[in-house]
């Protein structure tokens, strides 16, 4: 079931009544420090695992992965192909376990849903006029509601990077309170913040708290369509609000780094940082997610050469 927005009776509430309370608290939060946090961040990056806790990470990752397709190109053929593989994506290993999630254009949701019908994948659509989030609400909440009433699960919804980086922060809480709630009870809600676009780290911080104040299930770090996506630091930066959140409120919130994560190796090194700083209780797909498209394939790889001792020829995973 989704996460709801904070009650009425928790102290935290407060800091949403007005626009200058909300900008009050913001403000308020502990400035990031950028060198020591790309100093952890890279220092977790350098942690070496054994063998068996390799192919237990490689296993939750893949368990992990919003396989994803998101072009203007998209057809029901290659969704219906892309929901087959997150089901199965070893066919010819059934100890595989299935991906996360796909994800996919609201229009397609119904192709998507109908591909993964019988199993656990859940059916994620970018609604909200992804990526840039340029229109009006209405139209974003009609985009949302067609999406649900399709069969989503969950919703991946980008906020107004303009009016957040003006510094309108009730508006960007409003619009995502409205999104929350045209969800209903059904479908999680992803909050997408596009690091790449915020600039500082301490706008991530920020927009990180306004997210889960708001009642995102999950804060997301990007949309995969701009030149700086999920990076060790900004997802720690996430990792470390949500902690804190969680230790404020008693409400557990979700974090999806997406875009640029390619390769088991980056892979692993996220999990040793959500390990490390947000704990285990994250280490589970439904507080955990990859959003990705090609990092698939290359878990399945690693996931056949710790079985065999040898990689696979370049038939062994299908290109998506």
């Amino acid at each position: 079931m989704p996460s709801s927005a904070l009650t009425a009776a928790h102290p935290l509430k407060d800091v949403t009544a007005s626009d200058s309370a909300l900008r009050r608290f913001l403000h308020g939060l502990p400035g990031v420090d950028a060198v020591g946090l790309e100093g952890r961040a890279a220092s977790l990056g350098t942690r070496s695992i054994k063998t068996t806790a390799k192919a237990y990470a490689i296993d939750l990752a893949i368990s992990m992965v919003d396989l994803t397709t998101l072009e203007g190109a998209d057809t029901p053929g290659k969704v219906r192909a892309l929901g087959a593989k997150a089901v199965k994506p070893d066919p010819t290993d059934r100890s595989t376990p299935s991906t996360a999630a796909v994800c996919v254009y609201p229009d397609m949701v119904a192709v998507a849903k109908e591909a993964v019908a019988g199993s656990d994948v859940k059916v994620a659509s970018v609604a909200t006029s992804f990526p840039a989030g340029r229109a009006p609400l209405t139209i974003k909440l009609a985009d949302v509601r067609e999406a649900v009433a399709a069969g989503a699960d969950e919703i991946d919804m980008v906020i107004d990077r303009g009016a957040f980086l003006a510094g309108r922060y009730l508006k960007v809480y409003d619009e995502i309170t409205a999104v929350r709630e045209a969800c209903g009870t059904s479908a999680r809600l992803k909050v997408i913040f596009e690091t790449g676009e915020l600039s500082t780290y301490d706008n991530i911080r920020r927009a990180s708290w306004l997210g889960m104040l708001a009642g995102a299930d999950f804060i997301k770090t990007s949309t995969g369509k701009v030149a700086v996506n999920a990076t060790p630091a900004n997802t720690l930066l996430m990792l470390e609000a949500v902690r804190d959140f969680r230790a404020q409120t008693g409400i557990q919130v979700g974090v999806k780094p997406a875009g640029g994560i390619r390769t088991s190796k980056d892979a692993i090194k996220f999990l040793v940082l959500v390990n490390e700083t947000a704990g285990e209780d994250w280490l589970d797909n439904h507080w955990f997610r990859f959003g990705a498209s090609s990092l698939l394939n290359d878990l399945l790889m690693q996931r056949q050469k710790l079985a065999t001792g040898r990689y696979s020829g370049p038939d062994y995973v299908t290109v998506d």
